[in-house]
């Protein structure tokens, strides 16, 4: 029996039927899990999350395996929730911009909510840096038919916040994906966000990445950003 696991689950009030609903597996799965078996590490991250815990205190006998495990060289960090990243780190990313920033996001309202991130963003548009802001469609059925807590109200004030920077040269793009993760970057740093269905957007896990040679991670998120930028309508 995995005690450490059976704790952390009572202490955030999660059933096994919940966990399974949440990583959309089997309830079987999560029983193997409470019974002793390790998950795949997509889904190690995902429950390090919903229950607010460390991966090696979950499962302790990967704690060595954590330590020496090789990571893909352009993993710089990982947060287990976007709670848990320092309000620095925003700031931080954006400020080190020189040529472009991208944000692709369901709404970004957090950010926009935050006014001295608004005000890096507007002080890196000045000093000519490309700054393209790309969220969901507010009149989009996927907001309407969405079972997370994004809201219309919440882009349009996102939108409302944001449309001030066009002053200074911001590009901002409405789109109509389906977003599994908010992509965030400034040359070549991004912070991505992995959506997880039924979490808040506070809890749900954070990759923080830095380009390097022959970074697959960093190419595959800067595909889709490329991709949906190109597809996305221009406002204002």
């Amino acid at each position: 029996m995995n005690e450490p696991l059976r704790r952390a689950m009572l202490r955030a009030r999660l059933s096994e039927d919940d966990i399974a609903a949440r990583l959309q597996v089997d309830p079987k799965t999560v029983r193997r899990w409470l019974e002793g078996r390790v998950p795949y590490l997509r889904h190690r991250w995902v429950l390090t999350g919903l229950l607010d815990a460390d991966e090696a205190d979950l499962w302790p006998e990967v704690r060595a395996a954590i330590t020496a495990r090789s990571r893909p060289a352009d993993l710089k960090a990982v947060y287990p929730t976007r709670q848990a990243m320092p309000r620095e780190t925003w700031q931080s990313l954006f400020r080190s911009a020189q040529h472009e920033i991208d944000m692709l996001a369901r709404s970004a309202v957090f950010l926009a909510r935050d006014p001295d991130i608004v005000e890096v963003l507007a002080d890196r548009a000045r000093a000519g840096v490309r700054l393209r802001i790309c969220l969901q469609n507010p009149d989009s059925s996927l907001i309407a038919e969405s079972q997370t807590e994004i809201k219309t109200a919440e882009v349009e004030e996102a939108l409302a916040i944001f449309g001030g920077l066009r002053e200074h040269g911001a590009q901002i793009r409405l789109h109509q994906a389906v977003l599994y993760n908010s992509v965030y970057r400034a040359d070549d740093q991004m912070l991505v966000i992995q959506h997880v269905y039924g979490l808040p957007t506070e809890r749900e896990p954070v990759l923080h990445l830095r380009t390097e040679a022959a970074a697959d991670m960093t190419t595959t998120y800067l595909s889709v950003v490329a991709r949906i930028w190109a597809e996305a309508s221009p406002t204002g």
